[in-house]
């Protein structure tokens, strides 16, 4: 029988044993859309009257939502698209956009990828850090929150745009305004104004004066999730994107009427390729949580009645949201639901089972960075393996190498060896954006990328399945006196006590050994435990007496990045200023506080300490902290 042209775009692959006849069929002979314009040119097609994009106003009033069909979601793209070219964005020219989920965003940045390069940024970021990414992009035109949805985020946006001096500055509006839209005060010499009116005298039918964009052309920049130094700008094709949410979308064994949620903000890789891209490829409505997504508050205690109005079949989060959810009864009919992916960071153990106990519904671990577009290995229902991320997607490439710390070389481990995790494949990143020419974006790999394999810079291992165990983060490693101590192993002892509700490892400066590793947690409501008690519990319990921590320090809350990854940088740095302090209180250097700083282009920690009155202190606070493996220097602004 000759397979269809759907056969060939959506093959079977409903368990780990289909990905062999998967990959028989070469990629390119698959039929996929060439850029995530084609994709949605395609769907406008196939499907110009079903539900695209469903938009929550916010958590209470779910049931008071936006729809919008993929021929509408079409008009809209054209619109603003042709609005960005008439505003002077070309093919190699990036589109900033700051703003919480809404539903005017989708459109605008498929809109930014259609005319130029989008560039999503974090609106939570202070305004210099904001404008360090979009001036790094290039960025001219900005479309942003407006007042109405985020006055903090469009204060953000006013200042960055005054700033760089751009050439607009667009807002978007709440998915369900409140009244009239408030008069935008004028920046000098910046086009302001609200992006649906000003797109909405352009043409819906076509894009106007505007080269489609093409496989290879830049889609995005997205910047990193990394737990060190200012993030990174990281290129994506718009083959990148197509090609591995397909990967996505064809291994979630869903009917093609499924309906998929999204609360994660579209800033990050994941709010795009699997709930934006992915359902576009396949047709699926998707219904999107509001501005805050899951940090709303209110959203877990309808959640379960949210899922059972719309029919939802799958959703994607992090630990902490199925933690959650783990304690809110299931007061609805949530048979829908079918799937929910799990990412981000660590799922532990006991968030899995209370989860999947509570509802019955199975957690798929996932795996995937931006450098490698979004997802690498997913998990799928009735074919999961806890303690592992899934195995590889199709046309994805996994290994794990030993990379020599002196030269640098790549030496290939065998199956089941761990070792530093890298990917080849259609999904591998173009590189790194370092700065913005005339020309457009020059972009540098960052030594990351060898042979075409993407090192990861995580550490795993593949088992003799092919299913992914990840084991830690090579530059999270804790370097004791030559002596690499993975981090989780310390975790893991800390999350066995009945107290403790998340841990962090992280290696404290030492002047003998290097590095030695402390731990910082927290602990569950009403617990109260001695730190003492905690480190001679996991004493006990690490499996090697190197891992013991020398500390453990009880704090409210663990730091995580916006997208739920845990963020190490800050506990590294107060274990930093904890061990320089204690050292200057040693030399009798007063209690002036040491200044510590991440660099921004390598994480690395610099120390600023206040020079000692007299010279033989001096001397003494010298010799000490030469012994450290420190960057450090006095500082005459600090003074004791």
């Amino acid at each position: 029988m000759t397979p269809t042209s759907t056969d060939l775009l959506w093959p079977a692959h409903d368990s780990p044993a289909d990905l062999t006849a998967v990959e028989a069929v070469p990629l390119h002979e698959r039929g996929l859309p060439a850029t995530t314009y084609d994709a949605l040119l395609h769907a406008a097609r196939l499907w110009p009257d079903r539900p695209a994009l469903t938009v929550l106003p916010d958590a209470a009033r779910f049931q008071q939502s936006t729809t919008m069909t993929f021929a509408q979601l079409c008009d809209r793209v054209h619109r603003i698209a042709n609005l960005l070219r008439a505003l002077g964005v070309s093919r190699r020219a990036a589109v900033g956009l700051l703003a919480p989920n809404t539903a005017e965003l989708p459109a605008a940045l498929l809109a930014a990828q259609a005319a130029g390069i989008a560039a999503p940024v974090n609106p939570g970021l202070a305004p210099e850090h904001a404008e360090h990414l979009l001036r790094r992009g290039g960025a001219r035109v900005l479309i942003a929150a407006g007042p109405q949805l985020d006055a903090e985020v469009w204060s953000t946006a006013r200042q960055v745009a005054a700033a760089m001096r751009l050439d607009a500055l667009l807002a978007l509006a709440p998915t369900t305004p409140e009244g009239p839209a408030p008069a935008l005060e004028p920046i000098e010499g910046v086009h302001v104004g609200y992006l649906s009116e000003l797109a909405s005298s352009h043409p819906a039918e076509k894009l106007v004066d505007i080269e489609p964009p093409a496989a290879g052309d830049l889609a995005s920049y997205f910047h990193t999730g990394g737990t060190t130094g200012i993030p990174k700008l990281a290129a994506h094709t718009h083959s990148n994107e197509v090609v591995d949410a397909w990967m996505v979308a064809a291994s979630i064994p869903l009917d093609p009427d499924s309906v998929m949620f999204a609360a994660l903000p579209l800033f990050h890789v994941n709010a795009l390729i699997v709930t934006l891209l992915g359902p576009l490829l396949r047709g699926r409505q998707v219904v999107w949580a509001g501005p805050l997504g899951y940090r709303d508050p209110e959203l877990y205690g309808v959640f379960w009645k949210l899922v059972e109005h719309y029919r939802v079949a799958a959703m994607s989060g992090v630990p902490t949201v199925y933690s959650a959810l783990a304690r809110v009864p299931v007061d609805a009919d949530i048979s829908s639901m079918r799937f929910a992916a799990v990412g981000a960071s660590p799922l532990p153990p006991a968030v899995r089972e209370s989860f999947e106990e509570h509802t019955g519904i199975p957690l798929c671990e996932g795996y995937g960075l931006t450098e490698a577009t979004c997802a690498s290995a997913l998990g799928q229902p009735g074919h999961t393996r806890p303690g592992t991320v899934g195995r590889r997607l199709p046309y994805q490439q996994v290994k794990t190498v030993e990379i020599d710390s002196d030269t640098g070389e790549w030496h290939d481990l065998p199956r089941g060896a761990p070792g530093v995790l890298a990917i080849r494949g259609p999904v591998v990143f173009a590189g790194y954006v370092v700065e913005h020419t005339p020309d457009g974006p020059r972009l540098e790999a960052d030594g990351k990328i060898r042979d075409g394999w993407l090192d990861t810079g995580d550490l795993a291992c593949i088992d003799a399945d092919g299913f992914i165990h990840l084991t830690g983060r090579a530059k999270d490693l804790i370097i004791r006196g030559g002596h690499n101590i993975d981090p989780v192993a310390i975790e893991d002892v800390l999350l066995a006590h009945p107290a403790v509700t998340a841990a962090a490892a992280v290696g404290r400066p030492d002047p003998h050994a290097g590095e030695v590793p402390v731990a910082y947690v927290t602990l569950a409501p009403g617990a109260h435990v001695d730190p003492a008690e905690l480190r001679s519990w996991a004493s006990e319990r690490v499996p090697e007496r190197a891992a013991a921590p020398r500390e453990v320090l009880v704090i409210d809350t663990l730091p995580l990045t916006a997208v739920g990854k845990p963020y190490k940088l800050g506990l590294r740095l107060d274990a930093t200023r904890r061990a320089v302090h204690a050292e200057l209180t040693a030399q009798g250097a007063g209690c002036a506080p040491a200044r510590i700083v991440c660099q921004p282009d390598d994480g690395g920690v610099r120390v600023a300490v206040p020079a000692p009155a007299d010279e033989a202190t001096r001397r003494r606070v010298t010799a000490a902290l030469d012994q450290y493996a420190l960057h450090w220097q006095y500082a005459p602004d600090l003074v004791n």
